[in-house]
């Protein structure tokens, strides 16, 4: 009898570590967490839009939070995803509508380890107008290698503008192609990147440069916008880590 209570404990402590081996990096499930409340506090989304992140360890998988508003988040809330947008364990919260849109450009990029998408409302009238979204200052300058544009309806018809299947998620995929962002027509953007604190630190900047960019449309004047050259030297070099570490401060300092 003792033997088989022995084996019966070892076989749960294997089962425990395994499960625990299995489960997301908690330094990065935090990291995750903190780029939810920094875009929530840098006003990149409100109570709609989402960031995840591709799990290292298991590069067909990724981590988002569950369908919440991004600062509300907490570690709790964050789910595995396989590269179908589904929950890789049972009984996890109700999921994002739109997780799709991370899944399939996870599928498309492997060069892409983190994504964000938003509908902050200065980007929308460049998925509307015609007008090319285009870097006009240098914090702006990844733009340089240009912004397409989502027409869902080229993909499915008239729909509700949500990403709502895997067959619209690839087809956004396909229009990002290998640029770092893309706008989607009447509903917002999706901005891609290597890491959590480039796709934040991009997410920001170019709500920030279509911002610039229609107040100079506002002027009248022609603009001068960055050359492409220039928009390559000037993309920062540090990976926005001087950004990432005030938006941290400020977003720990509220209660």
């Amino acid at each position: 009898m003792k033997t088989l209570a022995t084996l019966a404990g070892l076989m749960l402590s294997a089962a425990l570590l395994c499960a625990q081996a299995n489960r997301p990096n908690s330094a990065l499930v935090q990291e995750l967490v903190l780029a939810n409340h920094i875009l929530a506090n840098e006003g990149v989304v409100d109570a709609y839009g989402h960031v995840s992140v591709r799990d290292p360890a298991n590069p067909q998988h990724f981590l988002l939070a569950s369908h919440m508003a991004a600062g509300t988040v907490t570690a709790a809330d964050i789910v595995e995803y396989d590269l179908d947008s589904n929950p890789v364990r049972p009984n996890a919260p109700t999921g994002y509508t739109e997780r799709f849109i991370h899944g399939e450009i996870y599928r498309a990029r492997p060069d892409v380890t983190a994504i964000v998408h938003c509908h902050a409302p200065d980007l929308i009238p460049f998925g509307v107008t015609g007008i090319a979204l285009r870097p006009v200052y240098h914090m702006g300058a990844f733009l340089g290698e240009g912004v397409p544009v989502f027409e869902i309806r080229d993909a499915g018809g008239v729909t509700d503008m949500l990403i709502r299947n895997s067959a619209l998620g690839r087809a956004l995929a396909q229009t990002l192609g290998d640029k770092p962002a893309a706008l989607m027509r009447g509903h917002g953007a999706v901005v891609v990147a290597s890491s959590l604190h480039v796709v934040v630190g991009r997410a920001y900047y170019m709500n920030l440069n279509a911002r610039l960019q229609l107040q100079a449309l506002q002027v009248g004047a022609p603009i001068t916008y960055l050359e492409p050259e220039e928009a390559r030297k000037a993309a920062p070099q540090d990976g926005y880590e001087r950004s990432w570490a005030l938006w941290k401060h400020q977003a720990e300092a509220k209660p």
